[in-house]
């Protein structure tokens, strides 16, 4: 069921969003406290998988500009541990329901989950791996949270500044989304997956040497 709703749930959100963009722009940053309810509302759209993150961030740059840059980051790392925590409660058996099914991965698995960093890294920094499926990966690996959260916003600096620059040039919304197709954000969505691949493999490969 979580893993249903993490991978469906995005899509749905990302429909409906559009006809919220007229509450959206009459919403302004005049005070801590509008910074703090659009932080919280912001880590429980990402943390329940409502709204992918990139699409938050982008929306977020076109609304309100770099002055919101902040809180969105703080927003994330909320959204990380939620996120975590609802999969570790979720999918408490996850693992030994792997373990009973194919028992030779145990060792490999655990041998990599002792040195989890650059594992959380690359897959922080890929395109194609959404954020609250990665969260719910995370805490059924039985990865710490706290290096989830060390590592992980690192891996989605990347992405996410891009898309909230996009957002932030953007003339309209429209055009923030269309911009998300254009050549060179094909160009840095093909660089960051080669990247995630590629470290990916490195970590697994550094943890096989290890094991």
């Amino acid at each position: 069921m979580g893993w249903a709703w993490v991978s469906t749930m995005p899509l749905v959100g990302s429909f409906l969003l559009p006809f919220f963009y007229p509450w959206l722009d009459s919403l302004v940053l005049d005070g801590l406290w509008m910074h703090v309810a659009l932080g919280i509302g912001m880590t429980l759209l990402v943390s329940l998988a409502i709204l992918p993150s990139t699409l938050t961030a982008l929306t977020s740059g076109f609304f309100w500009g770099w002055e919101i840059f902040l809180t969105l980051l703080v927003s994330y790392l909320l959204a990380n541990a939620l996120g975590y925590t609802f999969g570790k409660y979720l999918h408490a058996d996850f693992k030994s329901l792997l373990y009973q099914r194919n028992p030779t991965l145990q060792q490999e698995i655990e041998s990599r989950i002792v040195r989890p960093a650059g594992l959380i890294f690359f897959v922080r920094i890929s395109p194609v791996v959404p954020f609250a499926i990665s969260n719910f990966l995370f805490a059924s690996l039985g990865i710490p949270l706290k290096k989830v959260l060390q590592v992980g916003l690192l891996g989605m600096l990347p992405r996410t500044s891009l898309a909230f620059a996009t957002g932030q040039v953007a003339q309209s919304i429209l055009d923030a989304q269309n911009s998300m197709k254009q050549p060179y954000q094909w160009a840095f969505l093909a660089f960051f997956m080669l990247l995630s691949l590629w470290g990916i493999w490195y970590s697994w490969k550094k943890g096989t040497r290890k094991s």
